[in-house]
């Protein structure tokens, strides 16, 4: 009848790699930030700045989902009303 995509499940692999991605990128540039031969200031600010970049990427990764997820929603709302319009429609009907 209707063809509902199923849902995708990562694997605990693909999950894993993207942790420990994260946590090499983020150990790295904090060793870099610490080791940087600049002032404090210098280095508290980068620290910063990277702290936001990444609070700003998650937050943006998460609206992108949150849209695209709504989309499917309503498509699958729109999918179901036009499959209950055609179930119940009788083209032999008289008029």
């Amino acid at each position: 009848m209707s063809d509902t995509p199923v849902k995708q499940q990562n694997t605990a692999a693909y999950y894993g790699q993207a942790v420990a991605s994260f946590s090499v990128a983020m150990a790295a540039t904090a060793i870099g930030i610490f080791r940087l031969d600049a002032d404090v200031w210098v280095r508290a600010f980068l620290a910063i700045a990277v702290l936001y970049l990444v609070t700003s990427a998650f937050t943006l990764a998460k609206v992108i989902r949150d849209r695209q997820e709504a989309g499917q929603i309503v498509s699958r709302v729109d999918q179901a009303r036009l499959e209950k319009l055609l179930a119940e429609h009788d083209p032999f009907e008289k008029l």
